[in-house]
């Protein structure tokens, strides 16, 4: 028996207005830190250190392409709830600094705490059909379509984003990448699994 319950508006307002937050948390370590990670947070990344471009503005303009698949696809609902979601984060990642910054902050903490942040709140995204945006609509799409277990699908994008890393990154810091990457997405595939999570 489906026994799933709607979230409610204000529900979906509260997910909307943290998830993103906590992602822009672990942009910041891992800016700080010189890593990067997947998706298009990671392409976003590469276009911060190789052209010297803001993060916040790169990741906003990377994601556009993505919300005519995502309408297409997924429905005006999630892709509403997604642009505003890569808005926030966005805005988040340009103002945070003003409010916060690390004295030291070990590179490996680094890695998988901001790893852990990431999924953290993509799974609080995708627990309120929303995601970040690009990849993350990729992966949500084939998971319902398909039956594609959403992490294992971002992690393979995720390969090949963190091995382009190597053109801007050292080795050091890309490793130290992957290992963020590996922790973000064991968040997601340990706990979003088709039937676990009810809410919809």
């Amino acid at each position: 028996m489906n026994t799933s319950v709607r979230h409610t508006l204000f529900e979906d307002l509260q997910a909307l207005l943290a998830a993103p937050l906590m992602v822009a948390l672990s942009v910041l370590m891992f800016r700080e830190a010189g890593l990067l990670t997947g998706g298009t947070t990671g392409l976003a990344f590469l276009a911060h250190y190789g052209l010297d471009l803001p993060f916040g503005p790169a990741f906003f303009v990377i994601n556009l392409p993505f919300y005519f698949f995502a309408v297409r696809t997924l429905g005006w609902a999630f892709t509403i709830k997604t642009f505003l979601s890569v808005a926030l984060l966005s805005l988040y990642t340009e103002v945070l600094p003003a409010y916060i910054g690390f004295s030291h902050l070990h590179p490996v903490l680094a890695a998988v705490m901001g790893g852990f942040l990431t999924g953290i709140g993509l799974l609080m995204l995708i627990r309120h059909r929303a995601s970040l945006g690009g990849l993350g609509v990729m992966a949500v799409y084939l998971q319902e379509r398909r039956g594609w277990r959403a992490g294992h699908v971002q992690m393979a994008a995720d390969v090949l984003i963190l091995a382009s890393a190597l053109l801007v990154r050292d080795l050091h810091h890309v490793a130290l990448s992957i290992l963020g990457a590996v922790a973000l997405n064991f968040v997601i595939a340990v706990n979003h699994r088709p039937g676990r999570y009810m809410g919809t």
